[in-house]
């Protein structure tokens, strides 16, 4: 990922982000930083970059040209998210960070005295970000921190890839207290808990501390959470036709728009879906008119909401499809010895044999460490992966490996893999694949009774 810094003060941004966990991912080139010095690109000899503000008042204004001829240069006529960094934007948060962790480049602005010239910023800018309100002297220090947050979610930045799931803010909740040695510590002991090796123990203690220091700590934060497991409860009463929005908020992956009742709307922004269930038409399509402009996507489990909302809306159904889950306590056996995280080399293949997915995401998925294959002989015969949404799929194997046991293998280990990270493996097949569905049956999925349909506006 690349991050291009438009500042007056490049040295302020290479100094700041070249140590400790941001410096040593750029050192690896997992992520690029680029200080852009605004003064290069200014046509006054003396190096001027401001001027007096027409209409009068205090400060001085950043000129709309240098702005714009150095975006122009780092951006190459591309549409690049570019974020101005102010404190009139919209609040900085982990759902924006991780959003723009999903950019290949990003272009950050960093203003200076009252600000910079409205016609650059509407010619260039496409997100207004704020990290506080509060004023500073210029943007650089907010850039910094977005930079930071942002890259700490890029895949391989951080050594543990389970790090950026289980910290502050992961699912609405804050973190919670962690231990060293020694054991005792000034007269203050590590809880006993976490010294007794009992996994279950310590994840339900962990929890239990999250739960309390946000409600302490944070009580806006807990609200939210509160009303998640609210939800949670009541799409429990049916929980395998609900377990796509069920993990989608236990896994922290969406947020939950509307509840009342049987009627809920939960909405993952990094895939734009919207998951809807409703006790009734009307309810169904009171909440669609809530669902944000951005959604690429409506999922949902009732009849009613097909035909008729479809037509009103002028929806499209892409799929109908059967909901599996496996909730069995026991691992499933993996009957092949070689599979493993696919790496960026691996792209090519997967491109050549998915056909419902794009280079881009493909790559995404494979980067975030989504994306495993089956190799025979030390060669790629079949892969399959988690889509961004959660839920199990990406199911290919070459055609001189089937009947080998192959594609059951890839099913079995990565649902082992998201048992261990606490998760209820689910997946949704095309109603019309007899195969995927029978393969999901014989290794011990169950079908939901009710199927759900895709909807969307482009077909």
């Amino acid at each position: 990922m690349k991050f291009h810094v438009l500042t007056l003060f490049p040295d302020m941004i290479i100094q700041g982000l070249s140590t400790s966990v941001i410096g040593r991912a750029a050192e690896r080139n997992i992520i690029n930083i680029n200080a852009v010095n605004i003064r290069d690109y200014t046509l006054d000899k003396h190096k001027k970059t401001d001027d007096y503000t027409y209409g009068g008042g205090a400060g001085m204004l950043m000129q709309a040209q240098p702005v714009y001829d150095a975006w122009r240069e780092v951006s190459g006529g591309r549409k690049i998210r570019t974020v101005y960094v102010t404190p009139q934007g919209i609040p900085f948060k982990q759902n924006l960070a991780r959003e723009l962790a999903g950019e290949e480049e990003i272009i950050f602005l960093c203003g200076h005295y009252e600000g910079i010239d409205e016609r650059a910023l509407e010619e260039i800018v496409t997100d207004y970000v704020s990290i506080g309100d509060y004023v500073l002297t210029g943007g650089e220090l907010p850039a910094m921190v977005m930079i930071d947050a942002i890259a700490r979610l890029v895949p391989g930045v951080l050594n543990n890839e389970d790090s950026a799931r289980t910290e502050s803010f992961h699912n609405d909740l804050l973190e919670y207290p962690q231990y060293s040695r020694p054991k005792i510590w000034n007269g203050k002991k590590v809880p006993d808990v976490l010294l007794s090796g009992n996994h279950r123990k310590i994840t339900q203690w962990r929890l239990e501390q999250s739960r309390e220091r946000t409600r302490r700590i944070r009580p806006d934060l807990y609200e939210k959470y509160r009303r998640k497991e609210e939800a949670v409860k009541q799409l429990s009463k049916h929980k395998r036709n609900n377990i796509h929005m069920i993990e989608s908020l236990v896994r922290g992956k969406a947020e939950l728009l509307y509840a009342e009742g049987e009627n809920l709307l939960i909405y993952n922004e990094d895939c734009k879906i919207c998951m809807i269930t409703a006790e009734s038409r009307e309810a169904g399509e009171r909440m669609l008119v809530l669902a944000p402009s951005k959604t690429r996507l409506f999922i949902t489990g009732q009849d009613f909401m097909n035909e008729p909302v479809c037509s009103r809306f002028s929806f499209v159904v892409y799929h109908e499809c059967y909901q599996v889950l496996y909730t069995k306590k026991e691992p499933l056996p993996v009957r092949h010895n070689d599979i493993r995280l696919l790496t960026i080399e691996a792209l090519p293949y997967v491109t050549e044999h998915y056909d419902m997915g794009d280079e881009k995401h493909l790559k995404k998925l494979i980067e975030a460490g989504m994306m495993y294959g089956a190799y025979v002989d030390g060669r790629l015969a079949g892969f399959m992966g988690v889509h961004e949404d959660g839920s199990l799929g990406l199911l290919f194997v070459d055609k001189e490996h089937r009947r080998r046991h192959l594609g059951e293998a890839l099913v079995c280990y990565c649902t082992n893999r998201l048992r261990e990270q606490g998760c209820i493996p689910y997946a949704h097949i095309i109603k019309d694949n007899a195969a995927s569905l029978s393969l999901q049956e014989s290794i011990g999925y169950y079908i939901a009774e009710q199927t759900v349909f895709w909807l969307g506006t482009d077909a």
